[in-house]
């Protein structure tokens, strides 16, 4: 073998090397997922989201088929109490306060706070109220799921 021939097969191995050590790399960052109390922010955020843009559905994949809520609220009467508070007003707001979580494993319990308000277009809400949450979720295929809520006057 000549130089030429080593050199060569020297830089298509490197080349190989490199490339597995790139896909390798690619698979792992691909699987990973984000830690869960991340991804469980997120999921509250675009709930939030969602109900701010009158979008009950979307705020509904965050809502497990099997939710249960205070005064035996099932996953329908959740919906229709959506839909009736969009009907009711024409933009929501809703203002977060800080969310205390605890993960136990793939369940968690969120508590917060919430500043929610309504209008029928103005500039300025015509209704505004302080809500305290206890929330639980589920994480599973569907990500985190809210499964149970309970919430009182926060004032």
């Amino acid at each position: 073998m000549g130089m030429r021939t080593i050199r060569a097969f020297s830089r298509s191995r490197a080349a190989r090397v490199a490339a597995s050590i790139a896909l390798v790399l690619f698979g792992l960052v691909a699987c990973s997922r984000s830690p869960p109390e991340d991804r469980l922010r997120a999921r509250i955020a675009a709930m939030q989201t969602a109900l701010e843009a009158g979008q009950v559905s979307d705020f509904m994949e965050g809502v497990a088929e099997d939710f249960g809520g205070r005064g035996e609220l099932d996953r329908q009467g959740a919906v229709n109490l959506l839909r009736a508070q969009r009907l009711r007003n024409a933009r929501i707001g809703a203002t977060l306060g800080p969310l205390q979580i605890e993960l136990h494993g793939e369940r968690a319990s969120v508590r917060f706070t919430a500043m929610l308000t309504g209008s029928g277009g103005g500039l300025l809400p015509d209704r505004a109220e302080a809500w305290s949450f206890d929330s639980a979720w589920r994480d599973g295929p569907d990500d985190w799921q809210l499964i149970h809520a309970e919430w009182e006057p926060a004032l």
